[in-house]
Formats: C-alpha cells, sequence, structure tokens
C-alpha cells in the first residue's frame, strides 16, 4: 500500500467516524437508534481502487448512478476479491439499460414509474432471475426538474406495483430541493407519511425510506431515514461539511 492510499484511507475512516457520529445525532433526535440507517456511500466520482479504500476504511455499502458504470465497477471490484460487496442502482434507470443492472444489484432506488418497473419485471422473468428489491421513487416536492412519480400517482398505482413478479417493493425513495432546509424538510417528512400511509391501507411493510444526501442528511434521518446516500462527503478531501 502506497503512502497516498494509506493517507486516503485514513481520511476515509475519519470521516465515516464523523458522519456516522452525526447520524447517531440526529437518529436521537427523533427517538431512533442508529442502528436502523444504512450508510451507502455514492462511489460515481471515484474508482474501483478508491471503493477498495473505503471498503478498508469501514464502509459495505455503495451506490452507482448509471448502469454503465455499475457494471464497470461490479467487474473491477469482483476481480480484486471484493465479489460480495453491495453496490445499489441509484440514478436513473432506462428501460434499455435494465439488463445491465439485473444479476449486480440486488436494490434498486430509483422505480421512477409503473412502466419501468414493469419492465424490471418482465426481464426479471425472463431470464429467469432472483426477485430484485426496487423503491418507488417519488417527487415529494413537485419540482420539475426532479423524476419520480407524484405521491398522488404512487397511491393510484401502488397496488399493481406490489403485484408485479419478481420484483418486492422495499420502499420509498426520493431527493430535496437543494439549498432549503425548510424544503427539504417538508419533503422528507412527506415521504415517511406516504409510506405510513401506504403501509396502513394496504397491510405491507415499506422498511426503507432512502433519503438524505451530503448536504441534508441529517434532516433526512431525523424525519425517519432508513438509508442516505453520501458522495463528496465521503470521497471528496475539498469538501467541507455542512453542519
Amino acid at each position: 500500500m502506497s503512502a497516498h492510499t494509506e493517507d486516503y484511507q485514513a481520511f476515509l475512516a475519519e470521516r465515516r467516524s464523523e458522519l456516522l457520529e452525526r447520524i447517531a445525532q440526529a437518529a436521537a433526535a427523533s427517538g431512533r437508534d442508529a442502528s436502523q440507517i444504512t450508510l451507502l456511500a455514492v462511489s460515481k466520482t471515484v474508482g474501483p481502487d478508491e471503493v477498495a479504500a473505503a471498503v478498508a476504511a469501514g464502509y459495505d455499502a455503495f451506490g452507482e448512478n448509471r448502469p454503465q458504470e455499475l457494471v464497470r465497477k461490479r467487474e473491477a471490484l469482483d476481480a480484486m476479491g471484493l465479489a460480495d460487496l453491495r453496490i445499489d442502482m441509484i440514478g436513473n434507470l432506462q428501460r434499455n439499460k435494465i439488463n445491465q443492472v439485473i444479476g449486480r444489484t440486488s436494490l434498486i432506488h430509483s422505480g421512477s414509474s409503473e412502466h419501468l418497473l414493469e419492465g424490471i419485471s418482465k426481464r426479471v422473468v425472463a431470464r429467469p432471475a432472483p426477485p430484485i428489491t426496487c423503491l418507488i421513487e417519488v417527487n415529494v416536492s413537485g419540482e420539475a426538474t426532479k423524476s419520480g412519480m407524484s405521491p398522488e400517482e404512487a397511491r393510484e398505482a401502488f397496488p399493481r406495483m406490489l403485484e408485479l413478479e419478481g420484483v418486492r417493493i422495499g420502499g420509498l425513495m426520493t431527493m430535496a430541493p437543494a439549498a432549503s432546509p425548510d424544503a427539504a424538510r417538508r419533503t422528507f417528512a412527506g415521504l415517511r407519511e406516504l409510506r405510513d400511509g401506504l403501509e396502513r391501507s394496504h397491510g405491507v411493510s415499506l422498511p426503507v425510506l432512502s433519503c438524505g444526501m451530503s448536504d441534508d442528511f441529517d434532516i433526512a434521518v431525523e424525519e425517519g431515514s432508513t438509508l442516505v446516500r453520501l458522495g463528496r462527503i465521503v470521497f471528496d478531501q475539498a469538501y467541507a461539511p455542512v453542519r
């Protein structure tokens, strides 16, 4: 291991400790335990070597935004002896890229439409492949620049999505407006309330709430997030954490 790698790994480990402490504080503020929250390291801006350094520093779950990059990382990490490493698909997924992620990930966060989830179902069944867990991406804030179903669309389509063969609906995902803590809190609270309502009305468990990124994850945890997606704050030494 080079001195540079040792230094970077030390940074990753120290930053991870800081992040886990912040998650614990936010969880305690809402009467929850930090063990209920997964820290997903979003590795879209780094290579396999940096991911391996993060594994050595204690991270065990990663996320990729692009299917082709997930394939590249998966192959490289497999060759490095990290074949069992968890890599989630968190970014926009087009129907013509579905086959690239099946068999390479166990959780798709970006189930942005009923049409997409139907496509995933058809490809899982056709292979055949083990069922894959998907999250319903909900545009809680209503921003035109964000993908996902509206809360109303999610409620209307939910019974049909539950019936899709080869797909397990594991929870919900959202993204909050940038640079607005109040809007972020409303968005995350809205996602939790939507999840709670779906669970009550359909008698199901939706354990995963994927929300919270580098600039707003404390708020997300306070509002019920079970999985935060952190990229810059994990990997970028120049990034100054916001408190």
